[in-house]
């Protein structure tokens, strides 16, 4: 497995970011929304938007690299096919643990997490 995410693996462009908006299914936890929607690929897809106001660009960024990290550890007990936008607000700074178990009951909350029991 690879120890990054690859170029494919993320949402660059625009119209794609607002085809999640516009479509795109929400659930949300305190200090994080995920919004979600099917795309036709055979993968998923992800980006971090902090919101304006979160902190300054070394807070955005560590924010960032760390939900691309969690997402990336989980990927393979997620739905493929879809594209993920995860928004985060500022607010109370989570440990890694508890950052891990918010994002992974937002994907279960949304159906798109498989448990390693499920088949």
């Amino acid at each position: 497995m690879s120890a990054s995410l690859t170029k494919l693996e993320i949402i660059k462009k625009q119209p794609d970011i607002d085809r999640v908006f516009r479509t795109g299914r929400a659930v949300s936890r305190r200090g994080i929304k995920m919004v979600y929607s099917p795309n036709d690929l055979g993968f998923s897809r992800i980006i971090v938007i902090p919101i304006k106001h979160y902190g300054n660009a070394v807070q955005r960024n560590k924010i960032r690299r760390r939900i691309k990290e969690i997402w990336r550890c989980n990927k393979d007990h997620l739905v493929s096919g879809y594209d993920f936008v995860f928004l985060v607000y500022p607010g109370k700074v989570y440990d890694h643990d508890k950052q891990v178990k918010k994002l992974i009951d937002l994907c279960v909350e949304a159906g798109v997490y498989h448990t390693p029991t499920d088949n």
